[in-house]
């Protein structure tokens, strides 16, 4: 069973609740929409970056991989499927660690984030209208499921050359 207590889940509702209020419900996340790969916006000097890539999988799910190298120039490669049904799956790459996403509205989906069976991390993640940029907000939660941190990270759409 996983471990996010109410205080973290009120404030994860309430946001949630907040961004459907900003934009209309369809009846699913359009993931289509997000197929491609996606670089996050950072002042980092190189090699860093962060890719992310989402894919088709099976039947309406996406696959999502992450890509990152670090200044020193060292890489990991972590990924997970979804079908946006909020069941947890496991994530490969990064041990002991599962993730289960939900749709919120038609732009925005809920990625809960668990390690060891603890949630963690709940992620809002938004398409922007023009499908050209995604931001995640990150919302940290610890043991007690008190929110510790709160940030944001954008990614703008790689055009194909």
């Amino acid at each position: 069973m996983r471990n996010l207590r109410f205080p973290a889940i009120l404030a994860v509702l309430s946001l949630g609740l907040g961004l459907a209020a900003h934009a209309h419900a369809q009846g699913g996340a359009n993931a289509t929409e997000r197929y491609g790969v996606w670089r996050l916006r950072s002042d980092n000097p190189p090699p860093y970056k962060n890719i992310m890539t989402y894919a088709a999988h099976g039947d309406g799910g996406m696959s999502i991989e992450v890509a990152t190298t670090n200044a020193e120039g060292n890489t990991s490669v972590w990924s997970y499927v979804t079908m946006f049904d909020g069941v947890f799956r496991p994530v490969e790459g990064i041990e002991n660690s599962e993730t289960a996403v939900e749709i919120v509205t038609e732009r925005s989906t809920r990625i809960l984030n668990a390690r060891n069976g603890s949630v963690y991390q709940v992620i809002i993640n938004t398409l922007s209208e023009d499908g050209s940029r995604i931001d995640n907000d990150y919302v940290r939660v610890d043991a007690d499921g008190k929110i510790t941190r709160v940030t944001r990270a954008t990614y703008d759409r790689v055009q194909e050359e």
